[in-house]
């Protein structure tokens, strides 16, 4: 009999993510990708492309998905895990459609999905879900078997998330000038969403006032700064969760405050530096290297703020770590036993499969890996 930890019934885990230009050519049809359908004239394109542009239209995000890929492959090599780990896009490639005809051909059929997002929400959920449909329906109409797709659960609370994330906030911490650390404010950043995605982000029963989107990233905001409290002996350290990298019509509300705003709020009330903690991002990409170290530290600067930013969890041996026993959870119950759950803070483990209702889709589109799939 095998000592080695048993990862059936799936036979593959695919990483899903959001892709990313990978060379100036690449930036406005990436873009036209991630805008389909809403219309927007190719100039407007070239325009939003400049963040791209600045950094020689190279998304950082695709290399750090090779070096998570790196991660997890040496990971579950050392510890036994025999699975292979295959990686696919929504927006650029490798795309999504293309890596699962892939491993159709390599004769996988129950595959397990990491999505680089690690919140409840609309576009860090149920829009993966609504690609990977989108994928399964184009194997269906080329004849090709189709795999069974599940999604592993939500790791924002994970220690493997969390850990890392709390370890780089001590290290921000300790790039500031020495007289300005222990009055440093922490503002814990994420991705701006429409408040109406966010009063129905997660199960419909925690649906209003900023849903699950809102009160995840307050449960790791909480853990964060509780752990920066005890290594750091600061009782009484104020911290925010605030938002960046919006998008979309003036018109429509969203998630407030931005990053820039709170800046100068702090700096008025007299804050003498600020640690910047991107808890709702998994990598440094784009909107980190944009939002963060170049407009939010411009915006700093003038403000003479000092200002320092944590480091993401990227391919930390701790994230691999705990994906690695998010595979092994939940292949045992797949197998119909009741495995050790972890999760910190006070929401417990989030659930393995999207009940109806769970992010609501802007418009009716299938979506996989859920209650409501029709590829179960």
């Amino acid at each position: 009999m095998s000592d080695q930890p048993s990862h059936a019934p799936y036979d593959a885990l695919l990483l899903l993510s959001f892709g990313g230009p990978e060379g100036p050519d690449d930036v406005v049809p990436f873009l036209e990708n991630v805008t389909r359908g809403r219309g927007i004239p190719r100039e407007r394109l070239k325009e939003v492309g400049q963040h791209y542009f600045l950094f020689g239209g190279v998304s950082p995000i695709n290399d750090q998905n090779r070096a998570l890929l790196s991660a997890l492959r040496e990971d579950f090599a050392a510890c036994g895990v025999d699975l292979p780990v295959y990686w696919g896009n929504r927006n650029w490639a490798p795309y999504l459609t293309d890596t699962l005809r892939q491993m159709v051909a390599d004769g996988h059929r129950r595959v397990l999905a990491l999505t680089t997002s690690a919140y409840a929400s609309y576009s860090g959920c149920r829009q993966y879900r609504e690609n990977l449909a989108d994928a399964l329906a184009a194997l269906e109409a080329e004849g090709l078997p189709l795999p069974r797709v599940d999604k592993l659960r939500h790791y924002f609370n994970h220690p493997g998330f969390v850990t890392p994330m709390a370890e780089a906030t001590l290290a921000a911490l300790g790039r500031l000038p020495e007289e300005v650390r222990a009055g440093a404010h922490l503002a814990f950043t994420t991705h701006s969403i429409p408040t109406a995605a966010a009063d129905t982000s997660g199960p419909a029963e925690g649906h209003g006032d900023g849903g699950a989107y809102v009160a995840e990233h307050l449960d790791v905001a909480r853990l964060v700064a509780e752990a920066v409290r005890k290594e750091t002996g600061v009782e009484d350290r104020p911290w925010r969760l605030v938002y960046q990298s919006r998008s979309g019509a003036p018109h429509i509300p969203w998630l407030e405050p931005d990053i820039c705003d709170h800046l100068e709020a702090v700096r008025a009330e007299g804050a003498p530096a600020v640690v910047m903690v991107p808890i709702g991002f998994v990598s440094d990409h784009m909107e980190v290297k944009y939002d963060l170290d170049t407009e939010a530290a411009a915006k700093a600067a003038e403000l003479g703020l000092p200002v320092a930013r944590a480091a993401t969890v990227g391919a930390d041996p701790r994230f691999a770590a705990a994906v690695r026993e998010l595979v092994l959870e939940r292949a045992a119950t797949e197998r119909g036993e009741w495995p050790e759950r972890c999760a910190l803070g006070s929401l417990g483990p989030s659930h393995d499969l999207c009940p109806v209702g769970c992010c609501p889709a802007r418009a009716p589109r299938p979506a996989a890996a859920g209650a409501d799939s029709p590829y179960a």
